[in-house]
């Protein structure tokens, strides 16, 4: 009997730790799978190692990047500014804040960022994504509050608690968590489907004659766009470039974050991916057609003392391209358009 008893109150013990063992268990987020497009890199490495990747992280980044919470009004999102039909760019020249405030440069659009390793914004300013969520927020010509309010207002959230403990397994919600979450769904807006990427990857889709004859002009120094945005990949070399654009900087770019003189009026290149649809363009939003930007590339680059070496390539002025051989650049340059990319339910707004 003794024996019996003995061996229920073991049992009974087992139990009662198994169970609390099970309720004390941390939660564990369940990781996610990057589905990389055929002809763009791994992107493991570049990936922080205390923000790996996960399905809760991902979908909640999402839904903050869709919430006007994180303004001072609750009338401003990241999305505001960054529409996905705009390849995650603003139509606006340059982008409106919360009261009206007009900012000073156009809204980069967002792909393809998590391969960068170069800095980002236009100045590159921000170092990792996770530090480029920050700045938004505070700016007080965009969301125009304070990383304690914002932290309030989502701590005030039961839904945002419980969406937090599930991707971080925290208790209190703080500006270091939404940035990685943020940066979490960012490194997800992946566009690499276009008929240039099913074409140059020996899929299925072929180049009209036109757009061939934008090829050769666009890889040859011709045109000489390959120098800074290459071909293939991210199209972009994410560097920093004086393009011809002005002789005297109101916005002298680069040199503001490093303050050397040989960077000033030097802005990183952006993609070409879904170029078709990011206008304006350049950092001031100053061209708001492909002919007018192309128009500047031959015949209106401007030297200063900081001019890069590559734009000298093209010739003076500019690469003095007829009318046939701007028609033909531009059909090409189309062809980067991943309509896919711009309808992709996975990166729209969750709420709709």
């Amino acid at each position: 009997m003794n024996r019996v008893r003995i061996l229920l109150v073991a049992l009974a013990i087992m139990a009662f730790i198994s169970c609390n063992t099970e309720e004390d268990q941390p939660n564990v987020p369940t990781p996610y799978e990057l589905v990389i497009p055929k002809g763009l890199p791994p992107m493991e490495t570049f990936i922080p190692a205390d923000n790996p990747m996960t399905v809760e992280g991902v979908a909640l980044g999402r839904k903050l990047f869709y919430d006007p919470l994180l303004s001072d009004d609750n009338t401003q999102s990241c999305a505001s500014c960054h529409k996905q039909e705009n390849g995650f760019s603003d139509p606006r020249p340059k982008s409106i804040g919360i009261d009206g405030s007009v900012g000073t440069r156009n809204a980069m659009a967002l792909i393809n960022l998590g391969w960068n390793q170069f800095g980002f914004f236009w100045d590159g300013r921000a170092a990792t994504l996770e530090d480029l969520v920050f700045q938004p927020v505070t700016n007080p010509i965009e969301m125009n509050t304070t990383w304690p309010e914002v932290e309030a207002k989502l701590n005030a959230s039961e839904e945002y608690v419980q969406l937090f403990q599930k991707a971080f397994n925290v208790q209190r919600i703080d500006s270091v968590h939404v940035s990685k979450a943020i940066s979490q769904f960012l490194r997800t807006l992946m566009s690499g489907n276009s008929k240039f990427d099913k074409w140059y990857n020996q899929q299925v889709a072929s180049l009209s004659d036109q757009e061939l004859r934008g090829f050769v002009l666009y890889t040859t120094e011709q045109a000489d766009c390959f120098h800074c945005h290459g071909l293939g990949g991210l199209i972009t070399d994410n560097k920093y470039h004086n393009n011809g654009l002005d002789t005297d900087f109101p916005d002298s770019g680069r040199a503001e974050v490093t303050g050397n003189q040989g960077d000033v009026g030097k802005f990183r290149t952006p993609t070409l991916r879904n170029i078709e649809l990011t206008a304006p363009y350049m950092h001031d939003g100053r061209f708001f057609t492909l002919e007018e930007v192309i128009e500047h590339y031959s015949e209106h680059i401007l030297v200063s003392p900081t001019l890069d070496p590559l734009m000298e390539l093209v010739g003076e002025g500019g690469a003095h391209l007829t009318p046939d051989e701007k028609a033909d650049l531009i059909a090409f340059l189309k062809t980067f358009t991943d309509t896919d990319f711009a309808t992709n339910a996975e990166f729209s707004d969750p709420n709709e």
